[in-house]
């Protein structure tokens, strides 16, 4: 390679944090890094979201344990990524949740998906070693399911294809508070390389419709107040569409993957340069962005090798 890839230079840690964002509700969050949520019920706690590896697992946990000592008996997984899944085991829980789309897409493409971010992302995979193998779900749904931890109704929902194909948002009625995943980002670049440009404006307008009053986003600080979840999911909804349309202009004319590179970086750079993982997202954004414009409705699998070469020819 030219050069190596943004994220294989980011090795600073991150700050943490842990938010209240309703009564017995978490935001995990890391200055960018993947979040977490935890949902504490009368007998028992779920978490959202299982982080990289058992080790950054159990900095989620230790925070947990700073609040209740009740077990953790369900993780809710919103979509498949390595950077989310593949620490669930430190957490013991007997369920693991996950849409039915999600799961398949561990069932096509878990393992290069864990090559290719490990190799592009080393800080996030601290303690690898320690990751037993795939993440797998013990309970997966295709539209919706609900889940009673003691009186507290949590309600888990496939609303659309956004981040992935796959991706699940979990409300909590009595705090209506959200957790959506990486469908909506707060001051971060959303990562597309797996997503439906197309699509993902109406499932943030059905996210929208719910009207809540709090979110813990995939990254970035927590969503407290209907002003600040309003503004984010605007935010993430103009940095989709601007990531998109330069590339869909130079794609209809025939032009070529460093053309749309070029066109989206004078379009986006403007406004968002400064976001968290900016850098590190732009150039899995602008190829799958070409490609669903050229008629690639499903999302080709990232490989290590395929990285490789897509950042080459960016480079070219």
């Amino acid at each position: 390679m030219a050069k190596a890839f943004a994220s294989q230079g980011d090795l600073t840690e991150k700050k943490t944090s842990f938010t209240q964002v309703g009564e017995g509700l978490y935001a995990f969050t890391a200055e960018g890094d993947p979040n977490s949520g935890v949902i504490i019920g009368d007998d028992s706690v779920m978490v959202v979201e299982a982080q990289a590896t058992p080790r950054l697992a159990a900095k989620v946990i230790e925070c947990i344990r700073s609040v209740t000592d009740k077990p953790i008996t369900h993780l809710a997984l919103t979509h498949y990524h390595a950077v989310r899944v593949l620490g669930a085991s430190a957490y013991g829980a007997r369920e693991i949740l996950m849409s039915d789309t999600a799961r398949s897409m561990v069932v096509e493409r878990g393992q290069e998906d864990w090559d290719s971010e490990f190799q592009r992302f080393p800080r996030l995979f601290q303690g690898h070693e320690s990751i037993p193998g795939l993440t797998w779900p013990t309970t997966t749904f295709s539209d919706s399911m609900t889940v009673y931890l003691g009186n507290r109704r949590v309600d888990l929902m496939h609303l659309g294809r956004a981040h992935t194909a796959g991706d699940i948002v979990i409300h909590v009625p009595d705090q209506n508070v959200m957790f959506t995943g990486d469908i909506v980002e707060y001051h971060s670049a959303c990562y597309c390389g797996d997503g439906h440009f197309a699509d993902w404006g109406d499932t943030l307008d059905a996210i929208k419709w719910f009207d809540v009053d709090a979110i813990a986003p995939g990254r970035g600080d927590a969503l407290v107040g209907k002003d600040m979840v309003n503004a984010a999911i605007e935010n993430t909804r103009d940095f989709v569409d601007s990531t998109y349309r330069p590339a869909a202009r130079v794609a209809a004319r025939g032009g070529s993957l460093k053309e749309a590179w070029d066109a989206v970086r004078a379009e986006c750079d403007p406004k968002f340069s400064d976001y968290a993982i900016y850098e590190h997202c732009l150039p899995f954004n602008v190829a799958r962005a070409y490609d669903e414009a050229r008629g690639l409705d499903h999302p080709r699998i990232w490989t290590a090798q395929r990285d490789i070469e897509m950042w080459e020819g960016l480079q070219a």
